[in-house]
């Protein structure tokens, strides 16, 4: 989907998203110490919103202006910054302790070139976290995108991120519970990698 889409899709609802922050950013990243970061594809920001919250100095990129708009109404007094810019080819003037992408599902040309970009945004000792419905979810979850193009592993994320000087701290399929009809429980498989950017 192209910005326009986007701007439609997120026209057409009060809510796209939650307005708490996805599970895996809020248990993960809920201990580092407030700093600089940046949400890549932030959408409504959800994720953006609550780490501001909890003290970080954030910016939230995306090329939606409609979304930015909602997240900016959604935030109120929280102060973030917000940019309308497309995630596979901003770049950071300063560096960032924290660069996050949640379910940015983009071919796998586009994915590295984000990836990259976020890594570069980094200071040494920065963190990049990435969460993203994982390739086996088409077969093996339920929910996410349907075309396999668009679908990744964390296998997938650390070869985009080939010749950098990083560490990895977790880079696996993790599952998630998502609610189905009757108010059964269903599985949705995503893949999620953290890396601390070493030079």
């Amino acid at each position: 989907m192209d910005a326009d889409a986007w701007d439609q899709r997120y026209a057409d609802a009060d809510l796209v998203w939650s307005g708490t922050p996805n599970q895996f950013v809020a248990t993960e990243l809920g201990e580092l110490p407030p700093g600089r970061a940046v949400d890549l594809a932030a959408g409504e920001g959800r994720n953006a919103i609550w780490l501001a919250r909890r003290g970080w100095d954030v910016t939230a990129v995306d090329f939606s202006q409609v979304g930015l708009d909602k997240g900016r109404a959604l935030a109120g007094d929280t102060p973030v910054t917000w940019v309308c810019a497309d995630a596979t080819t901003w770049s950071a003037e300063s560096a960032y302790d924290l660069a996050l992408m949640a379910y940015l599902q983009l071919p796998a040309d586009q994915r590295r070139s984000a990836v990259r970009h976020a890594f570069a945004g980094l200071r040494v000792g920065g963190t990049l976290f990435v969460i993203a419905h994982d390739s086996t979810n088409l077969v093996e979850g339920t929910g996410g995108p349907q075309d396999p193009a668009v679908l990744l592993t964390a296998e997938d994320v650390l070869a985009d991120l080939g010749g950098l000087d990083f560490d990895v701290i977790r880079a696996e399929r993790v599952a998630r519970e998502v609610p189905g009809p009757a108010g059964a429980a269903w599985t949705a498989h995503d893949a999620l990698v953290r890396v601390v950017r070493r030079g």
